[in-house]
């Protein structure tokens, strides 16, 4: 891992937090190279990170050992037919953080026999708490599994999926997960308004409420099913809350609605590859 080469090809605000994730870690800024083509975000990564910049895509493929790539999913096919004469001299791993696509396509669109590895991270991972899923095609070696899990445990948690399929799964919980959460912050500061409470106390009280549970079912051996029942004492305020959102269907929606983030993904997979 540490004597990998990498380079980051459209390197956004994930590839950055990557980036930063890596460095924190010990990776050295002088083994990776961020393209992009606008030079003002390059000059802005260089000055934080200290990595190597180009706008030269090609370049950077070969010379580095590991590629990643960070552009959007509808810019994809652009930068694969522009870099896969490369891709197939120097046979680099190549790592794909966009969502949808998945490694028969990104192979087929960079030449074929290609190792490719996908990842599905998270916003969180800006933050160094993100939750990735990751799948490897045939030709991905253990040791470059190796790299690309520590690479995105560089961010967060990093964990295998062994059916491409289940990509959409991890989508469905994880990769969208954060927006539910949010929701469910949003919800909770307005009933917090509803019952009287200021709307600037209603948000700090929400936020640190979710920020306590989070670090609690994340820190305790305790799942979080009995982490519930622990508070929810028979005929007390909470058993009163839980009673309501469960004759509110809330497990079954929130099962609806991970199935429904899978289901578009499958979706989006097949509209790209068109």
């Amino acid at each position: 891992m540490q004597n990998a080469t990498m380079a980051f090809l459209g390197a956004g605000n994930m590839c950055g937090s990557i980036i930063g994730g890596l460095i924190a870690e010990g990776y050295s800024p002088e083994q990776i190279t961020a393209t992009r083509r606008s030079e003002e975000r390059l000059q802005a990564i260089k000055e934080e990170f200290g990595v190597q910049t180009s706008t030269d895509n090609i370049a950077a493929v070969a010379s580095h050992d590991v590629i990643i790539l960070g552009v959007k999913p509808q810019m994809m096919k652009e930068l694969c037919d522009q870099i896969k004469d490369q891709v197939q001299q120097s046979k680099p791993l190549v790592i794909s953080v966009a969502a949808g696509l998945t490694t028969e396509t990104l192979e087929r669109w960079l030449g074929g026999n290609v190792a490719v590895v996908r990842t599905m991270p998270n916003t969180p991972s800006l933050l160094r708490c993100g939750a990735a899923g990751l799948y490897a095609n045939a030709s991905v070696s253990d040791e470059q599994k190796q790299v690309a899990e520590k690479m995105m445990q560089a961010v967060g948690i990093a964990l295998w999926v062994d059916k491409e399929e289940l990509m959409e799964a991890v989508t469905g919980v994880s990769g969208s997960g954060p927006a539910y959460f949010f929701l469910m912050m949003e919800a909770m500061q307005q009933a917090g308004v509803d019952v009287g409470l200021t709307p600037e106390a209603a948000k700090e009280l929400t936020l640190q409420t979710v920020l306590g549970a989070a670090r609690m079912a994340t820190e305790s051996d305790v799942e979080p099913a009995e982490l519930r029942r622990r508070v929810t004492s028979p005929g007390g305020t909470t058993e009163q809350a839980i009673k309501t959102f469960n004759e509110g269907g809330m497990q079954e929606l929130f099962s609806k609605a991970v199935q429904a983030s899978a289901n578009r993904g499958t979706e989006l997979a097949k509209l790209l590859d068109q």
